[in-house]
């Protein structure tokens, strides 16, 4: 441990004292900063070198597999995963050129038209709205053309009995499966769908997708609280534990996020019961710091200490509604998780620190979170846990080419695994952490759960 925690030491110190890489300024490059200074420049050099093995092994494919240098697809037949969802991180980051040489390349290569079924939820977020945001930043209307003629083939997930989704749709012919679904993949649309209906001007996107989640509130306990797996044919419940973690998350981020990007009041009324029904029934407060447990939907009565990685996400939802204050000490339990080990495990028991599920899957969450409330707090708390995270980063999952997720994060066994998501969120959100404030605007802009940045341009 002693030869660990100093390897960490010294990832950290070579971090901090680096000026970074210098990246090379081309004469029609856009540069959103003069000088984003020397972390976040650290954190772009790292995106690059993440981007680049892509580049070299897995181009025209989904995703970098980065200890066998090789590919994978997700469907067998690329959608072209990663280069959708990292389009605009490079526009942010201000890699101009090799955006300009990604986004053509989605423009020649980019097809829909395949006889594969894929899973709505994860198309949505990663493509619909890496389209979406890629067409807001760049004016490209080809990806608007690809985002609408995406939309059109996902819509037919919404032909059940209840109009909540089904888990799969065939995007050739429309056949659909997987009735037995979550919150998450119910709820986790009307940003992107909703912001497709308002740049075409076809309501249908807006309507399918606010029903579903209308659908979904509809059937919320008498207390207030959903479950964690429903059948979109019955509107029954399958499985009553509720929580904040993987399976519910996204659909209370959209909640919120629906009522800031469109004024919806129908979502602030839904946001603002359930808010007030979390408050109320899963917060825990122990010796080991604030943390959010799960209950049974019905009675409120706790049923699991568990919390994950994929919680960390909401104490990002509670900066944003304005709850600073449940969000900063949530935010230091999840940091207590990641320095735990060196890297937040998949999974722990709060009530006793032991990793329970020992996987990290390069996971975003609770950086996004660092980032929100580095924006809304201004305290120099939150770039200390992201110069933790990136030399973590470092230290323990950059492979020789790319990043490796871990399949212990106590013995550090990598995962030939590079999911988009690591480009798409982790890395963006940490240089977003470390660039001037005025990169973005966080009143202004709506990220999805995929940090694809959504804006009121209609």
């Amino acid at each position: 441990m002693k030869a660990k925690s100093a390897g960490l030491r010294a990832a950290i110190i070579l971090l901090l004292s680096l000026t970074a890489y210098a990246q090379e300024r081309h004469p029609n490059a856009v540069q959103l900063s003069d000088d984003p200074g020397p972390m976040a420049k650290q954190v772009r050099s790292e995106f690059l070198y993440a981007w680049n093995a892509y580049k070299q092994y897995a181009w025209g494919h989904d995703e970098l597999k980065p200890l066998t240098q090789s590919y994978h697809d997700w469907y067998g037949s690329s959608l072209d995963m990663t280069a959708v969802d990292s389009l605009d991180t490079l526009i942010l980051m201000g890699l101009n050129e090799e955006a300009d040489k990604d986004r053509t390349f989605i423009d020649q290569n980019l097809s829909f038209d395949k006889d594969i079924s894929v899973k709505v939820f994860e198309v949505n977020i990663r493509l619909l709205g890496g389209l979406l945001s890629g067409y807001q930043l760049t004016g490209d209307k080809r990806l608007l053309e690809l985002a609408e003629d995406l939309g059109n083939r996902l819509l037919p997930a919404f032909n059940s009995p209840t109009g909540m989704p089904y888990m799969y749709v065939n995007l050739k012919t429309g056949q659909t499966k997987g009735a037995e679904s979550n919150p998450a993949e119910v709820g986790t649309l009307l940003l992107e769908f909703g912001t497709l209906s308002k740049l075409t001007g076809q309501t249908v996107f807006y309507d399918k997708a606010k029903n579903a989640l209308v659908a979904l509130y509809s059937r919320r306990s008498k207390i207030g609280l959903v479950g964690s797996s429903i059948n979109v044919e019955t509107g029954k419940w399958i499985d009553t534990t509720s929580h904040i973690s993987g399976g519910i998350d996204s659909y209370y981020e959209y909640l919120l996020k629906s009522w800031l990007l469109f004024g919806d009041k129908d979502c602030e009324k839904m946001w603002k019961s359930s808010i007030q029904a979390i408050d109320k029934y899963l917060p825990d407060s122990t010796k080991t710091g604030l943390w959010y447990s799960q209950v049974d939907m019905n009675t409120g009565k706790r049923v699991s200490t568990h919390f994950g990685a994929l919680d960390a996400f909401f104490p990002a939802v509670l900066a944003r509604s304005g709850d600073m204050d449940r969000a900063k000490h949530l935010e230091e339990s999840a940091y207590k998780m990641w320095t735990a080990s060196g890297v937040e495990p998949e999974e722990i028991d709060y009530t006793t620190m032991k990793v329970v599920s020992p996987g990290y899957a390069l996971r975003p969450e609770i950086i996004e979170s660092a980032y929100y409330l580095s924006y809304y707090s201004k305290d120099s708390r939150y770039l200390e846990m992201a110069s933790t995270f990136i030399a973590s980063l470092v230290h323990y999952c950059k492979a020789n080419a790319g990043y490796a997720a871990l399949r212990n994060v106590e013995s550090h066994e990598r995962a030939d695994e590079m999911q988009s998501y690591f480009l798409a969120e982790t890395l963006k959100y940490l240089y977003l952490l470390f660039a001037p404030r005025d990169t973005l605007d966080l009143n202004q802009v709506v990220f999805n759960t995929e940090a694809h940045p959504l804006r009121k341009t209609w």
